[in-house]
């Protein structure tokens, strides 16, 4: 199976929560006593759909075939004061960086961000309360109990956006792969063709003494992606998660650099303006192509306001320079 089909960023389930156990009305009797006083206990609860951040998880596939959810109901209360026992929970594990969503509203619920982090997606119905608690000065011996609540069903949405400190930001065949391939040991899929990504690659990438920072490769934009064109909103959504951006315009573009940039940057901003906030680094790929007055030239015609190298995946050229660029910007205060 390739790393492709492997990659899930988004499910949708049906979710059903466990009905809450009914309270009990039963009327305390034992041989020395005929008509006793109530010792009905509660009903347990209905079990909860819990999801939990697990560190260890890249993708939802291991819930892409379970779209249905179904927690436990929770047992009836018994004689003696018993509680029912609860319902079982289900809990969802996934990875860091997903997002829970209410399917019909498309409202966002939360977010889970840290490991081991745990939150009740569909909560399980109250149990039911026996009929000890109705009793009363006027009423000594109730022979009515609380039925348990219902549970809940409801179809929601999971949506990974993946969590790295630089996400690579590029038309397609804009040398990202290649990028990641060299500087990481991830191995992303490579050839001349656009779309040849189409899920996020991570990849770590050393750095000087012992540190290190993950990087994302993410699919190509391609111009009127914002509106969902390509693999738009698709791929848009992993970029906001990135802490910083680094777009990538290969030497021998048809375009000017300054286009080629001033698309991908509308893009962005089309669809999410807050992007625009993020730190962003340019790195011209392929610039072995380029003698040395070529490049001098090209230097003249760059974009404003961000900071540029030229580099080679190929020919090992400029990465030194550009991971620092990149560790400081990761780095910088907020």
């Amino acid at each position: 199976m390739s790393q492709g089909s492997n990659f899930v960023d988004y499910v949708k389930i049906c979710c059903r929560s466990g009905h809450g156990g009914g309270g009990s009305s039963h009327l305390h009797r034992d041989i020395l006593t005929s008509k006793g006083g109530p010792d009905g206990g509660d009903g347990g609860r209905g079990g909860d759909i819990i999801v939990v951040g697990n560190a260890q998880l890249w993708t939802l596939l291991h819930l892409k075939y379970r779209k249905h959810i179904i927690a436990g109901d929770g047992e009836s209360g018994g004689s003696s004061l018993r509680t029912g026992k609860s319902g079982r929970d289900e809990i969802l594990e996934v990875p860091l960086g997903t997002i829970a969503k209410d399917a019909e509203t498309g409202e966002t619920l939360f977010e889970i961000t840290q490991d081991g982090e745990t939150r009740i997606l569909t909560k399980g119905g109250r149990g039911g309360l026996g009929n000890w608690h109705f009793r009363s000065a006027t009423q000594q011996t109730p022979r009515f109990a609380q039925t348990g609540e219902p549970g809940i069903e409801e179809w929601n949405i999971l949506e990974l956006k993946v969590l790295a400190d630089v996400g690579l930001v590029g038309f397609p065949n804009a040398g990202k792969s290649t990028l990641l391939s060299v500087v990481s040991a991830a191995k992303p899929e490579i050839a001349d063709y656009a779309f040849t990504t189409l899920v996020p690659n991570l990849g770590i990438v050393a750095y000087r003494n012992n540190k290190s920072f993950v990087m994302a490769d993410i699919p190509g934009i391609i111009e009127g992606a914002s509106q969902g064109k390509g693999l738009g909103f698709r791929f848009l959504r992993h970029i906001e998660r990135n802490s910083v951006l680094l777009f990538m315009i290969p030497a021998d573009t048809n375009r000017s650099i300054v286009e080629e940039y001033n698309i991908l940057l509308h893009e962005l901003t089309e669809y999410n303006p807050e992007l625009t906030h993020k730190p962003r680094v340019l790195a011209i790929t392929k610039a072995d192509m380029l003698d040395d007055e070529l490049q001098a030239e090209m230097s003249r015609e760059l974009p404003k306001g961000i900071q540029t190298v030229f580099i080679s995946s190929v020919a090992q050229k400029g990465l030194t320079e550009l991971k620092d660029l990149l560790w400081r910007e990761i780095n910088q205060p907020a």
